[in-house]
């Protein structure tokens, strides 16, 4: 078998070529990479929680998902109050526990709260609508890993992840001190660098 195509022959006797990956191939199959940013802080009582809450409100931008974790009672609705009040909401501010989804008009951004802990399937996420609401607004998510894949840190335009764990050595059982671990992916890992420093 002879070729006199250099390229040809290089192939035929297990030559490497330069390969170039069409764009539309590594999206189809390979999510893009974005930046990422980590931080841990003590959140010493509410008012540290609120602190932290207001300096997220101030950059938090319409397509943002603030992905909120930690077990039952860790912090995730009284962080998601903070975060909406340093936003202007007044009022009552329910947990969407039962309702999944609390949708609120801030002078700001529209934000959607959503609870998915009582979610069991993915059709079930489908039917909230959440894509509409990042479009145009924020979401702030309580038990995120029910999202599925369509929300991941490089599908949205900016994610925040935050983990929310209550401090067992307090010694003062009147106050609720929590550990908060945070990662910023694409435009938040700036944003988050810029909040903790």
């Amino acid at each position: 078998m002879g070729t006199s195509d250099p390229t040809a022959r290089r192939c035929l006797l297990g030559g490497h070529l330069p390969v170039t990956p069409l764009p539309e191939a590594r999206n189809a199959f390979m999510p893009t990479p974005v930046a990422s940013y980590s931080a841990a802080l003590d959140l010493a009582d509410e008012a540290a929680t609120r602190g932290f809450a207001a300096r997220l409100a101030s950059y938090l931008e319409p397509g943002d998902l603030i992905a909120l974790e930690g077990d039952l009672g860790a912090g995730k609705s009284t962080l998601a109050r903070a975060l909406l009040r340093a936003l202007g909401v007044e009022g009552e501010i329910p947990s969407p526990t039962f309702t999944l989804i609390q949708q609120y008009d801030t002078a700001y951004l529209p934000v959607a709260h959503v609870d998915l802990y009582r979610i069991e399937d993915d059709s079930e996420i489908e039917e909230l609508g959440l894509e509409d609401a990042l479009d145009f607004g924020a979401l702030l998510v309580e038990w995120p890993a029910r999202l599925g894949r369509g929300f991941e840190a490089n599908r949205v335009k900016g994610r925040l992840d935050i983990a929310l764990t209550l401090d067992d050595a307090t010694e003062d059982p009147a106050v609720e001190k929590r550990k908060l671990a945070a990662t910023g992916h694409g435009g938040w890992a700036a944003k988050l660098e810029r909040i903790v420093a």
